[in-house]
C-alpha cells in the first residue's frame, strides 16, 4: 500500500521558531510498515531540498544517534533523485568530516544535539530528525509517529538559517488540507 502525504495546515509560532505540522497518515501492517514508511517520508523530504551550486548525482547522509522509529534508516528517493551513501556516524565526526548532506538525529544527548544543529547553520545541510516530534531543537523535519501513521513537523526558522533551500510546494500542500499558510 502506498502511503500519501497530506499536510495539515497549521502553523505554530514561538518566539523563536515557526513550525509546520504535516504528516504521511499511512504506515503498512507488518513488521516493516514503519521502517518503510520512515524510508519513503524522509526520501520525500530529501526531494524537496535544494543544495547550492550544480545538482550532484550523490549525497551523504550521516546518522548520529539511535534513531527512535526503525532501527534501519534508509531513504526511498521517488523517481531519479540523487544516489544515497548511509552511514552511522558520531557527532564529533560529523563536525570534524564536515562532509554530510543530510543529517538524521535520533537519539543522543542534548549537548550533542545542540553542538550539531549549531554547527549546521549557515552549512547546507538538511537536518532531519525522530527524537523531537514537536521540532523544537532546531532539526528542519522531525518525524513522530501518530495513531493514524507516521507526521512530520516543519522548522521553517531552521530552514531559513542557511543556504540549502526547500521547495515551497512542501508548504503550499497544507492549503489542499483546507489549512493556513
Amino acid at each position: 500500500m502506498l502511503a500519501s502525504l497530506f499536510l495539515i495546515g497549521a502553523i505554530w509560532s514561538t518566539p523563536q521558531m515557526s513550525v509546520q505540522a504535516a504528516s504521511q497518515t499511512i504506515v503498512e501492517d507488518g513488521i516493516d510498515g514503519m521502517t518503510n514508511a520512515v524510508n519513503r517520508m524522509t526520501g520525500g523530504i530529501i526531494t524537496y531540498a535544494r543544495w547550492p551550486g550544480p545538482a550532484e548525482s550523490h549525497r551523504t547522509f550521516c546518522l548520529v544517534g539511535t534513531p527512535q522509529l526503525t532501527a534501519r534508516v534508509a531513504p526511498d528517493l521517488p523517481g531519479n533523485g540523487p544516489r544515497i551513501t548511509v552511514r552511522r556516524t558520531t557527532p564529533g565526526a560529523v563536525i570534524s568530516n564536515g562532509d554530510c548532506d543530510i543529517l538524521f538525529l535520533g537519539r543522543l544527548p542534548i549537548a550533542d544535539r545542540q553542538r550539531l544543529i549549531g554547527w549546521v547553520r549557515g552549512r547546507p545541510v538538511l537536518t532531519i530528525s525522530d527524537d523531537d516530534p514537536a521540532c523544537l531543537y532546531g532539526a528542519m523535519f522531525c518525524l513522530a509517529e501518530k495513531p493514524a501513521g507516521l507526521s512530520f513537523s516543519v522548522n521553517l526558522d531552521s530552514i531559513g538559517r542557511g543556504p540549502l533551500r526547500v521547495d515551497p510546494r512542501v508548504l503550499k500542500i497544507g492549503h489542499a488540507d483546507g489549512g493556513t499558510p
